[in-house]
């Protein structure tokens, strides 16, 4: 996506919420609040030269066969289960996510975004499909709990947000009003998920990895490069008088 295409795409973040009406914000972690950079070079070169290696394949060999395994779990909790992938691979993937733990890092200006949240004293849940074993990997690193009054997973519900379930679980267990909630996401089918389950406010962002080009975003859904867009919303609402003080529950 060239410039002008990004500036088109970001242009709904004009239209910002009423952060007043906002109770509840709900943020994804990987290539929300932190850079999928970390991912990527993890699940798309670390893990396949590994895993090659141990069986005598170059790489391209390796990624042959290993793409129609991952493909296969596309969309379910599986996908994301470190536990899966261990027993399927042969390998101890929070192990190998530990040696790697210094790319992990926040896209910029999401630490931000998270601090001027509380400050406005928004509740702010991350929620995430990762299992509880890289969330741990991923705390550790940044200290990610310290920014969020709740860290949910997907597999506390035994579903991922692509899910309807997903919803159900997080409202009735975590008391989240879907309807007065913000919710941003890169993932397109979580996105869809959430405008199916008539989340208040849902944001994309555009670019989740910061040593890629942005992609397009999901039809009907606002963009936004990053969550530094989502912050300058609301500093422009506090600077016009605006007032992005939280409602009585």
């Amino acid at each position: 996506m060239d410039a002008a295409a990004l500036q088109a795409a970001t242009r709904n973040v004009l239209h910002a919420p009423d952060w007043s009406a906002v109770r509840t914000v709900c943020l994804d972690m990987d290539g929300t609040v932190l850079d999928l950079h970390f991912d990527n070079l993890f699940w798309l070169e670390v893990l396949p030269r590994r895993w090659g290696a141990a069986r005598g394949l170059d790489y391209d060999a390796a990624m042959a066969q290993l793409k129609p395994r991952f493909e296969a779990k596309r969309g379910t909790l599986d996908w994301y289960c470190v536990d899966h992938w261990s027993d399927e691979l042969g390998l101890d993937i929070p192990a190998l996510k530990h040696e790697l733990r210094d790319e992990i890092r926040y896209l910029e200006g999401a630490a931000d975004f998270l601090d001027l949240l509380r400050g406005l004293g928004k509740r702010v849940l991350l929620t995430t499909n990762a299992h509880p074993l890289s969330l741990q990997v991923k705390d550790s690193q940044t200290q990610l709990s310290r920014h969020f009054d709740e860290l949910v997973t997907s597999h506390e519900f035994g579903v991922p947000k692509e899910h309807p379930e997903f919803w159900v679980e997080l409202a009735r267990r975590h008391d989240v009003p879907l309807a007065r909630t913000l919710f941003v996401d890169d993932s397109a089918a979580v996105l869809q998920a959430a405008q199916r389950a008539r989340v208040g406010w849902i944001y994309q962002v555009l670019q989740p990895d910061s040593t890629r080009p942005p992609h397009s975003p999901v039809p009907g859904i606002a963009g936004v490069r990053r969550l530094a867009d989502l912050r300058d919303s609301v500093l422009d609402q506090l600077s016009a008088g605006a007032g992005p003080e939280s409602p009585p529950p």
